[in-house]
């Protein structure tokens, strides 16, 4: 993680690192803990246990991004397609003095803004059609800029691996459910198996879910303020946000859920209703708490 940092001039966040050690630490042991925990549930179907999950976690790991910009709509683009938008990222790479990524556009009205990727050689940025019409040039490139932190601080590949756990809670209770993983024992204990798995799971996905969603609030902060020295214009990132959160309001609900199982990935989120529980367990920080912080970079950048 800190490698990638060195090469690029992205303030470093030893906050966000520490975090996402701990988030990797612990979610590693809910791992091991999950597996186990269907291996005992499971005794005579252990083969078919290690097999998928091993097999989940390799999927995961190599094509989640893949996956997740295909679902976005993400369509690659060249200079001659798009020269505005590779014009601005590479500006931001040349500040950041970073190795350009691939850039995407997802034809969407949704303004909004995304990157993935394990590292800085298989990254992908991509906006938005919708966020494309909407901002000024200083405000893409506050954005684009705060995508690319992500890439930077490598927590794009850390909340891949992360989120991972949890889909696979749901994936294997559906096989045990679906399939009777552990039907052939006749001693009675069939019954209790199928209720402990779904239950074990549940538990397993909202650790997960809880561990994700306070790493992804912390490194939204951290690519604000990352992108914001870097470019030297937290009122451009600012005024992006505020653009962006109140043309979110008038997108249609349909479209608004559509985006809004990707919001871990977003710049910032979509919500197909104002009293969504997605906004008390959030992927992101409030837009005042964005702003507020940007405000204070705002008044530091300016001091003699």
């Amino acid at each position: 993680m800190p490698g990638s940092l060195s090469r690029s001039r992205y303030v470093p966040d030893k906050g966000l690192t520490t975090r996402m050690v701990t988030t990797m630490f612990l979610i590693g042991l809910l791992y091991v803990v999950f597996v186990g925990a269907l291996l005992v549930l499971l005794r005579g179907s252990w083969p078919t246990v290690l097999v998928i999950a091993g097999g989940l976690f390799v999927a995961q790991f190599w094509f989640s991004d893949r996956i997740a910009a295909s679902s976005m709509g993400a369509r690659e683009v060249t200079p001659e397609q798009a020269p505005e938008l590779h014009g601005a990222v590479d500006r931001i790479c040349a500040l950041a003095d970073m190795p350009k990524p691939r850039v995407a556009i997802a034809d969407i009205d949704v303004p909004n803004a995304f990157a993935v990727g394990r590292s800085e050689r298989t990254a992908l940025v991509c906006v938005t059609t919708g966020l494309l019409r909407r901002l000024e040039p200083q405000e893409l490139e506050g954005v684009l800029a705060h995508e690319l932190s992500h890439v930077a601080h490598r927590d794009v590949a850390v909340m891949t691996v992360a989120s991972f756990l949890g889909v696979l809670a749901g994936i294997m209770t559906r096989i045990a459910v679906y399939s009777g993983l552990g039907r052939n024992s006749r001693d009675g204990n069939a019954a209790i198996v199928a209720l402990l798995i779904p239950l074990v799971s549940a538990i397993v996905y909202m650790i997960s879910f809880l561990l994700t969603r306070l790493l992804s609030r912390y490194r939204e902060l951290s690519a604000d303020r990352a992108a914001a020295l870097l470019t030297g214009r937290p009122s451009a990132l600012a005024s992006a946000l505020t653009k962006v959160t109140g043309e979110m309001a008038r997108i249609p609900s349909r479209d608004l859920r559509t985006a809004e199982p990707f919001n871990a990935f977003w710049f910032a989120p979509a919500f197909s209703s104002r009293e969504s529980l997605g906004r008390l367990l959030s992927s992101h920080p409030t837009l005042e708490e964005r702003l507020d912080r940007l405000g204070t970079i705002a008044a530091q950048l300016g001091r003699p």
